[in-house]
């Protein structure tokens, strides 16, 4: 049984490699056996935002749905990795502050030690989504995936965008290549680095961009395709360390 199943794992990462032309695309389990263990630290934003309407997507409540609630409305997440959920602040994120910004990175850096947790997605309100992603990429001190993620329309809207970035997110830190890339950005299909994403539209679904030197790669099908690496120095090698502050 144990050879049965050490060459089920090797016919998994061949696959997997032969797909990617040459580039591991496959989860954790092709390389350990196992679901890749997620967690979804929620801090409220638009993704997690309700409207009066279906087709209200300016007069909405940010920050009102739980991650729980996100999580359920999401198929097929349970089939990517083993999900849990942290609802770290609940907020428009125009009203982030160095407090939270703080507490996120300090409950990112407990985690990701950890044996269980193979990677962390964030779900936060896009004002302030690319200042707190270049902030944890400066001060986390792991090179686990962690992925922040969000939306530009509420949850109750007829073409809600937050649960499929939701998912995509999940597939891209249940991903062993995303390792050691930093901190990462997805919402519209696309990965960006935490250094380089701004948002640059208030309204459109296609906001978040790296105008200096394009995106890292795009999420399709439940896959990641990275086309450059991520160059410039962060997590593991920054010399930013938060936790004296906390």
């Amino acid at each position: 049984m144990k050879d049965l199943l050490s060459r089920i794992k090797e016919a998994s990462l061949i696959i997997c490699l032969v797909l990617a032309a040459g580039v591991a695309v496959c989860p954790f389990e092709a390389w350990s056996g196992r679901l890749p263990e997620i967690r979804i630290l929620a801090m409220g934003g638009t993704i997690a935002g309700v409207a009066p309407s279906p087709t209200e997507t300016k007069d909405y409540k940010p920050g009102t749905l739980d991650v729980a609630s996100m999580i359920r409305s999401v198929p097929g997440l349970d089939r990517i990795a083993r999900i849990s959920g942290e609802q770290v602040a609940n907020i428009d994120s125009s009203h982030m502050t160095n407090e939270l910004l703080l507490k996120l990175s300090r409950r990112v850096n407990e985690l990701l030690p950890r044996d269980d947790v193979d990677g962390i997605v964030i779900t936060h309100g896009t004002d302030t989504l690319e200042e707190t992603a270049y902030f944890l990429n400066l001060t986390v001190k792991s090179d686990k995936p962690v992925v922040l993620t969000g939306s530009m329309r509420p949850a109750t809207a007829v073409s809600a965008d937050g649960p499929l970035n939701l998912y995509n997110a999940v597939v891209l830190a249940s991903q062993s290549q995303s390792r050691g890339r930093g901190v990462l950005v997805t919402l519209n299909e696309r990965i960006h680095p935490a250094r380089d994403v701004t948002k640059t539209n208030t309204t459109s679904v296609e906001t978040f961009r790296s105008p200096n030197f394009g995106s890292l790669g795009y999420v399709l099908d439940g896959r990641p395709y990275f086309h450059r690496a991520t160059a410039k120095r962060h997590t593991t090698a920054s010399e930013f360390d938060a936790a004296p502050l906390g």
